[in-house]
C-alpha cells in the first residue's frame, strides 16, 4: 500500500472508530473511565526513530485513549455545561479538518467567510439580538469575554479621548469595572489578559441565587464620575439566574457605561419563548459572550463575541499587513473580529448545527433540557437526607447530601456521594462551592438527555447516597 492510500485508509478507519464509539456510548449503561496514570503509561515512551503506517497508528490511538474518555457525549453528563458536540456538526467539522482552511479573511477561504457571515447572521436572528451587531468566532466563552472586554475598553476609553489600541494603559484615563459577586472566572481572566486587574473589580452584591443587586449596583455607579464597565451573567454557573437586564442596563447606561454580558449558555434561553422572559433586557447589552459547544451542540472550539459597536469590536480587534488583502470592502472580513489570525474555519460546523436543528429545534431542546432539569430536581429532593438549594429555572442546580448532619458533615457526605456517583459511572456529576458550602453541581445542557435518562440518574443518586449512608 502506498502512503498516499495508507492516509486515506486512516481516514476511512477514524470515521468507522468514531461512528463505533458514538454508538457505543448512547447505549452504554455505564460508562467507567480509566485514569490518567495507566492511559499515560500506554503512549509514553521514547521519540519514534521511524514513522509507522497510518492505519496503525489511528488503531493505536483508538485503543489507547478510549477508555480514558470522559463520556461528555453520552447522555448522562451533567459535571460542566457542555453540550453533546452532536454528530452532524461533527461530521461539518471532519469536512473542516480535511479542507484544511484558514478561517482569518476572504482571500484565504472565500467559502469559510461566507459560510461563517451567514451563521454570524442566523445566531442575531434565532437570539433575537440587534442586526446591527458585529460577531466573531471564536474558540469558546473565555476568548469570547476577553474579546469583547477588549472592545469595551477601547471604547470606553476612546469616549475620553484616548486611544488604548495604539498608545496603551500608560497614562490612560481612569476606568471602573462593575461585575456581581458570583460572576464565572472565565471574565476575570479577560480582565487580567487586557490589564483591567482581576483584582481592581467593584464587586456587586448578589442574591441568595447569584443575581446582581440592582440597588447596589446603582450606588457603587453613583460614587464616582469615572466611566465604568458593567459585567453582568446570563446563566450562573452553579443556579442558572440571570441578572436582571432590564434594571441594570438603563442605568449603566444612563452613567455612560458599557455592558457586557457572559451568557456562555444562558444566553441560548433566548431561542425558546418558554424561557426567553429570563433575559428582557439583554438585547441593549453593548456586548455578550456565548458558547457554540454548550447549548448548540457544536464540537469544540466554537464560541461567539457579539458587540452591538461594530467599530468599536473592529477598532480592538481588526490586524492589516500588506499581504492581507482586503478586496471586496463591503463584505464581511472574519479576522476582522477576533484576535487569531490563523484559525480553524469554524462556521462551517456553526452553520450545520444551525442548519441541522433550526430555530424550532434549538427552541425544544433548550425547553427539554430545562425540563428535565427541574423534573431530576424534584425527584431527587424527594430523596430522604437530601437537599436541592435551587429548583432550576433554567438547566442548573445544586444538591447537598446529610442536610441534617451539620456543615462539616454535609461537605463530607456529599463528597462521598460524589464519588459513589462517579465511580458507579451510570451518570456523572461533579462538586462546587457555593457559599462556602460543598455542593454536587448538575448542569443539564445535551441535546441527547431523555426523560428516561432523567429518571435513571434520580435513581442512580438514590442508590449511591443509599450506599454511602451504609458505610459512612
Amino acid at each position: 500500500m502506498s502512503t498516499n492510500e495508507q492516509d486515506f485508509a486512516a481516514l476511512d478507519l477514524a470515521a468507522r472508530l468514531a461512528a463505533e464509539y458514538r454508538r457505543d456510548i448512547a447505549a452504554a449503561e455505564t460508562v467507567p473511565v480509566a485514569g490518567y496514570g495507566e492511559i499515560h503509561a500506554r503512549f509514553d515512551g521514547p521519540v519514534p526513530e521511524h514513522g509507522c503506517d497510518a492505519p496503525s497508528l489511528i488503531a493505536e490511538l483508538d485503543s489507547g485513549a478510549r477508555d480514558g474518555l470522559r463520556g461528555i457525549v453520552a447522555p448522562r453528563f451533567y459535571a460542566w455545561v457542555n453540550g453533546s458536540s452532536h454528530i452532524a456538526g461533527v461530521a461539518a467539522d471532519w469536512l473542516t479538518s480535511a479542507w484544511g482552511q484558514n478561517g482569518a479573511g476572504i482571500p484565504m477561504s472565500p467559502a469559510s467567510a461566507a459560510v461563517e457571515a451567514v451563521a454570524a447572521r442566523w445566531l442575531l436572528e434565532l437570539l433575537d439580538l440587534p442586526a446591527e451587531s458585529s460577531v466573531g468566532l471564536v474558540s469558546g466563552a473565555t476568548v469570547a469575554n476577553f474579546v469583547a472586554l477588549a472592545a469595551a475598553r477601547g471604547e470606553m476609553l476612546h469616549r475620553q479621548g484616548w486611544d488604548v489600541e495604539a498608545d496603551g494603559l500608560y497614562g490612560a484615563p481612569n476606568l471602573r469595572v462593575l461585575i456581581g459577586a458570583d460572576a464565572h472566572n472565565t471574565v476575570f481572566s479577560g480582565l487580567r489578559y487586557l490589564g483591567l486587574g482581576e483584582k481592581r473589580v467593584i464587586t456587586i452584591a448578589t442574591d441568595s441565587l447569584g443575581r446582581m443587586l440592582p440597588g447596589d449596583l446603582e450606588r457603587a455607579l453613583k460614587a464616582s464620575s469615572d466611566p465604568g464597565i458593567v459585567i453582568g451573567q446570563a446563566g450562573q454557573i452553579n443556579t442558572g439566574v440571570s441578572d436582571p437586564f432590564a434594571e441594570i442596563v438603563p442605568m449603566t447606561h444612563a452613567a455612560g457605561g458599557w455592558v457586557h454580558v457572559d451568557g456562555a449558555f444562558g444566553l441560548w434561553a433566548r431561542a425558546s419563548e418558554k424561557h426567553r422572559h429570563l433575559l428582557d433586557g439583554i438585547e441593549q447589552a453593548d456586548s455578550m459572550a456565548i458558547d457554540g459547544h454548550k447549548w448548540l451542540q457544536t464540537p469544540y472550539d466554537c464560541g461567539f463575541t457579539i458587540v452591538r459597536h461594530e467599530a468599536a469590536h473592529r477598532r480592538a480587534m481588526d490586524m492589516q499587513a500588506s499581504y492581507l488583502t482586503r478586496d471586496n470592502a463591503e463584505f464581511r472580513h472574519p479576522g476582522a473580529y477576533v484576535p487569531e489570525l490563523s484559525r480553524r474555519a469554524r462556521g462551517f460546523a456553526a452553520w450545520a448545527m444551525m442548519k441541522r436543528l433550526g430555530r424550532s429545534g434549538i427552541a425544544q431542546m433548550v425547553d427539554d433540557d430545562v425540563r428535565i432539569a427541574q423534573a431530576m430536581a424534584q425527584g431527587m429532593a424527594a430523596i430522604p437526607g437530601v437537599e436541592v438549594l435551587n429548583q432550576p429555572e433554567l438547566n442548573q442546580f445544586m444538591v447537598r447530601f446529610g442536610a441534617d448532619r451539620g456543615e462539616a458533615d454535609g461537605d463530607r457526605l456529599t463528597q462521598a456521594t460524589v464519588d459513589r456517583i462517579q465511580q458507579d459511572a451510570v451518570c456523572f456529576m461533579g462538586t462546587a462551592l457555593w457559599r462556602g458550602r460543598l455542593v454536587m453541581r448538575v448542569s443539564v445542557c445535551s441535546i441527547a438527555t431523555t426523560d428516561e435518562d432523567g429518571r435513571i440518574t434520580v435513581d442512580a443518586v438514590r442508590n449511591a447516597w443509599e450506599a454511602v449512608q451504609a458505610c459512612c
